[in-house]
């Protein structure tokens, strides 16, 4: 069985990262975590640019992070895992590792790092509820 949990750090996601460890082992799974890095858009008149404020290095530190930290709880669990930074919007850089990748299952937390912390769903959760054709997990 393969999983693939969202990562970027937060409280929201770490609750889903240990969802990912505590069931794993029961389900003989292995485990995928994606970061998406949103790269910064620029509108100028007249057409709108994305600008790379990424190096390779940063995107490596970034995925050292992601294993070393945001993912500790599926490493002290035994749970075989890897680390993926992709560039772009979050809910995108999910669903298509999700086509790539083939997991059985789609782990997130219900909220991120960004917007409102009165609403139910995150803009990512809720976007991947109506839109991913996997099974989903959104971990409160």
């Amino acid at each position: 069985m393969k999983m693939l949990v969202g990562v970027d750090g937060s409280e929201s996601s770490q609750r889903a990262v240990a969802w990912c460890a505590e069931h794993a082992t029961a389900l003989a799974a292995s485990v995928i975590a994606v970061h998406a890095i949103e790269v910064p858009v620029h509108a100028a008149l007249p057409d709108a640019y994305a600008s790379p404020v990424y190096t390779d290095v940063d995107r490596e530190n970034i995925r050292e992070v992601a294993r070393d930290q945001w993912c500790n709880q599926l490493a002290e669990e035994d749970v075989p895992f890897e680390a993926k930074v992709i560039e772009g919007y979050p809910a995108d850089v999910i669903i298509e590792v999700a086509r790539r990748e083939q997991p059985d299952l789609v782990v997130i937390g219900r909220r991120g790092l960004g917007g409102f912390k009165r609403i139910l769903l995150g803009s990512t959760s809720h976007h991947l509820a109506q839109h991913l054709e996997r099974t989903l997990v959104i971990v409160p």
